[in-house]
């Protein structure tokens, strides 16, 4: 009998801590629920919120990099037709230079204030070409004979050092096969052509050889007073 109430004492006793196990367990669960639910509207919102203005300033983001790239296209483009326009005025100021010259050139040779020259040498210009290889251009006066027509052959010698020695190259040497340059004109004439160099020649004066009109001239001239580069 004793054993029996004691069996049912322990019985009530589990049962009864089953029960407030499951209190607490209800409790904790309502003081959650009570805590984070009225919560989750607010956070809900807040990420609705952040990430719709995550997609605004992305969408900005991308529209400041296309006119980004828009802009840096247009500075190229703009940098290239400033160059352009700058190349085009670098040449304009090149030819109103050389239409100066020439100018004052004419004048000088038909000028009222002009006075009668005889043949002559005016310039001589050497430009390289390739290398060994230059053209040259030399232009021929006179005013001596006005209205009548001056006539002759020109040839060129360029003297210089060639191995350690001075050295000649004769208008055989510096065009092969070419017979000397004839030349017609009243007032002045501009003569072209191109010469070869030998490898290891370094050239230090130009003779011009003119031969016409009853006139025989032989002008020098130092090659670096008269070559664009000054040496070969």
């Amino acid at each position: 009998m004793v054993t029996q109430q004691r069996t049912r004492r322990r019985g009530w006793v589990w049962a009864g801590l089953a029960v407030v196990w499951l209190a607490s367990l209800a409790g904790v669960w309502w003081w959650a629920s009570s805590t984070a639910a009225p919560r989750l509207p607010v956070i809900s919102a807040a990420l609705e919120e952040a990430r719709g203005r995550l997609g605004h300033v992305q969408s900005e983001l991308d529209e400041l990099r296309q006119r980004e790239a828009t802009l840096s296209r247009s500075d190229q483009i703009s940098r290239a037709a400033n160059k352009e326009v700058q190349d085009a005025l670098a040449q304009r100021d090149e030819q109103i230079a050389q239409l100066r010259a020439d100018l004052a050139f004419y004048e000088r040779m038909i000028g009222p204030g002009a006075k009668p020259q005889p043949l002559n040498v005016h310039s001589v210009a050497f430009d390289p070409e390739a290398p060994g290889s230059w053209q040259y251009e030399v232009v021929l006066t006179q005013s001596l004979n006005r209205g009548g027509v001056t006539q002759g052959q020109l040839q060129l010698r360029i003297e210089g050092m060639r191995g350690g020695r001075p050295a000649t190259l004769a208008w055989s040497d510096l065009s092969p096969g070419r017979p000397p340059q004839a030349f017609s004109f009243r007032y002045f004439q501009r003569l072209k052509g191109s010469v070869s160099l030998p490898p290891g020649f370094t050239p230090q004066r130009v003779r011009v050889d003119v031969r016409g009109g009853g006139v025989a001239l032989d002008q020098s001239f130092g090659w670096n007073d008269i070559s664009t580069t000054g040496t070969t």
